[in-house]
């Protein structure tokens, strides 16, 4: 219980009017000190099947994790592929976790789902933008949603959120993306680049205060005002990286009428935006709530009302932006593979693999063939941090592979791989030594459950662990 969680007077006494809001149903929510877990599994791992934990259960083709069973499970209504835990295990000792089998998400955020299929075709190659997006978990969600020769540019504009960024979708092994560590402004140089922009602003964080009490302390009014005004300038300072026509998903963490209709109404004002209205399903429990102004359309989150935390979502189109795009630059820093780097490389990937093989410096680097435009068009005006997904380097006629190479989907079946216990799994994962019974020296895949964690190497006289060390799992333990 958390009865001395107090709520700001000042924020119960704003949302006074807001369609959805209880007061007395709100506070008893968040006093009650009950937490939600849910996680989003990864259908590239689960391959798009019903994922399921029990050991019995394995023999259907999806991997297990040390998440309770399915039948404890309760799916998310808004989501294809969330669910509620009745409890909370412990991530970091699931080797699974660490193999991007699933990924650990608010259930309320998972509502961008149906946003993006509500007003996307998605069976269209398209290019999506997610501005504001460490620690991943909504671009992880895009990447599961486009088609593989859609293109995901997922920035943050913070360099310590900017890795935690790369590092979870490096987990979820996708090659269509790309991280960046660029201020909002600078996608304005990608003038009519993307079809869809997903903008999870930051906020002054009132829809997480049940999750972070010590938020409240930092909640104020003008702190508010200030949320807003961050927003307004992340939004105009970005915007004309969006098409006409193309599709805005706003969101924010916070219940303030200034973060949330207010926004709706500036941008239909400022920006010629038409806003969208979103089927919901009465049971789910969200409210549509309509700008005063311009009768924008705006969807709710409440606590007491979802089994989720504090969420706003608004969904836009743009209707002006001219002609003007980006041209492909003459010149790149980026460079092919050569033929005999490819004859060493090539027996690594799997056969349907359409991949371009790229050199940046000593690393080799896969990404779509079908995006080579976009690829050198983003990393002419931006920073990019990670392209792709990262192969290894060349050393003599041989390749060292990289651990994003290992959790990739790229990876031809002939590797040889190893399947690790749990107990071994998480001595990897510690970067620990790994004893077990090899027939073969060289790369070896280490795998648990029929998921990739990464790579050994074997030699005559011991086993070379190379686990990323800024990765490994610190605390001790099994559970």
């Amino acid at each position: 219980m958390q009865d001395n969680l107090i709520l700001p007077q000042a924020l119960l006494d704003s949302l006074e009017g807001v369609k959805g809001y209880n007061r007395e149903t709100f506070e008893a929510v968040h006093q009650s000190g009950e937490q939600v877990t849910s996680i989003r599994f990864n259908p590239s791992r689960t391959g798009n099947q019903q994922p399921v934990t029990s050991t019995h259960d394995s023999e259907l083709g999806t991997p297990n994790s040390e998440l309770p069973t399915l039948n404890s499970r309760l799916p998310i209504p808004w989501t294809s592929h969330g669910y509620y835990l009745d409890e909370r295990p412990s991530f970091t000792f699931d080797p699974a976790f660490h193999g991007g089998l699933y990924y650990v998400q608010e259930a309320s955020s998972m509502f961008l789902e149906q946003a993006l299929k509500q007003t996307t075709d998605l069976s269209k190659d398209i290019r999506v933008l997610d501005l504001c997006a460490a620690p991943g978990g909504k671009s992880t969600s895009l990447q599961s949603l486009i088609t593989p020769n859609s293109l995901l540019v997922s920035n943050d504009v913070i360099k310590t959120r900017a890795a935690i960024l790369e590092e979870n979708l490096t987990k979820w092994g996708a090659v269509n993306t790309i991280v960046t560590n660029n201020d909002p402004a600078h996608f304005a140089r990608l003038e009519n680049f993307f079809d869809v922009m997903v903008i999870d602003a930051p906020c002054s964080g009132s829809g997480l205060f049940r999750r972070d009490s010590a938020a409240i302390a930092e909640w104020s009014e003008q702190n508010v005002q200030l949320c807003s005004q961050r927003q307004q300038r992340i939004l105009a300072d970005s915007l004309a990286a969006l098409k006409e026509e193309g599709v805005l998903i706003y969101s924010t963490c916070s219940y303030s009428r200034e973060e949330d209709e207010a926004i709706v109404d500036w941008l239909m004002e400022e920006f010629e935006s038409e806003s969208l209205p979103l089927q919901i399903q009465p049971g789910w429990g969200i409210v549509e709530t309509i700008s005063e102004k311009n009768k924008g359309y705006g969807y709710r989150f409440f606590p007491d009302k979802v089994k989720g935390e504090g969420l706003f979502l608004a969904c836009f189109r743009k209707q002006s932006g001219g002609s003007a795009v980006p041209r492909v630059p003459k010149k790149t820093k980026w460079q092919k593979v050569s033929k005999a780097e490819a004859e060493i490389i090539n027996p690594w990937l799997k056969k349907e693999a359409a991949v371009q093989l790229w050199k940046q410096g000593d690393m080799i680097i896969a990404f779509p063939a079908s995006l080579e435009e976009a690829l050198h068009i983003t990393a002419e005006h931006l920073y990019l941090r990670k392209a792709g997904t990262i192969i290894g380097k060349i050393a003599g006629n041989s390749l060292v592979p990289d651990h994003a190479f290992a959790l990739s989907n790229l990876l031809s079946e002939n590797i040889v791989a190893v399947t690790l216990k749990k107990e071994e799994a998480l001595q990897y994962l510690r970067r620990e030594e790994v004893k077990i019974p090899a027939t073969k020296t060289g790369w070896t895949l280490v795998k648990y459950d029929g998921i990739a964690i990464g790579w050994i190497k074997v030699l005559p006289n011991r086993i070379n662990n190379y686990y990323p060390s800024a990765w490994r799992i610190l605390k001790s333990g099994n559970n």
